[in-house]
């Protein structure tokens, strides 16, 4: 059993994937800075200069303060159930976000794969085609490529072997 895991965990793939998912982990770290440092102050400006991750709808006011609650964390510290409409939006943001870049790397990988593929094909030797016509081996008239019997000296001829690709 331990030679079977040791297997499975040095495949190609699961290393492969295991570097993606650490990959993943930074990236996502860095478009939630981004969402969160950078983009949500900005709509934060436009909408009144408030915070966005503090913008919550109290479902239950604490026992220990009534509202009203400038922050979230104010909010939760004495106990308010809270719909924290501002976080998900910064989430949704986050994912959008992310989405938008996975798509443009998926795209540009792909289009590169186009390329190469396109590059190759390029490269490829064309295949030779068949020619039009052939010399009869007993009168050398010239007679169609696929010819059984010479249409001059009405001689038979080998058919042509069929091509194997």
């Amino acid at each position: 059993m331990l030679e079977s895991f040791k297997k499975f965990v040095i495949r190609g793939n699961v290393v492969d994937m295991a570097v993606g998912f650490t990959v993943g982990a930074a990236f996502a770290t860095i478009a939630r800075s981004l969402v969160d440092d950078m983009i949500m102050p900005a709509v934060s400006l436009l909408t009144g200069e408030v915070d966005f991750a503090d913008r919550f709808w109290i479902l239950k006011p604490g026992v220990e303060q009534p509202p009203p609650y400038t922050t979230l964390a104010e909010a939760q510290a004495v106990g308010a159930v809270t719909m924290n409409y501002g976080i998900f939006i910064n989430n949704v943001l986050t994912f959008l976000l992310i989405a938008l870049v996975m798509f443009a790397i998926i795209r540009s990988v792909t289009r590169v794969e186009e390329e190469l593929e396109e590059l190759a094909e390029e490269k490829k030797e064309p295949e030779a085609a068949e020619p039009a016509n052939k010399k009869c081996p007993y009168c050398l008239s010239t007679i169609a490529y696929e010819a059984t019997r010479c249409p001059h000296c009405t001689s038979e001829l080998e058919p042509v072997a069929a091509d194997s690709s």
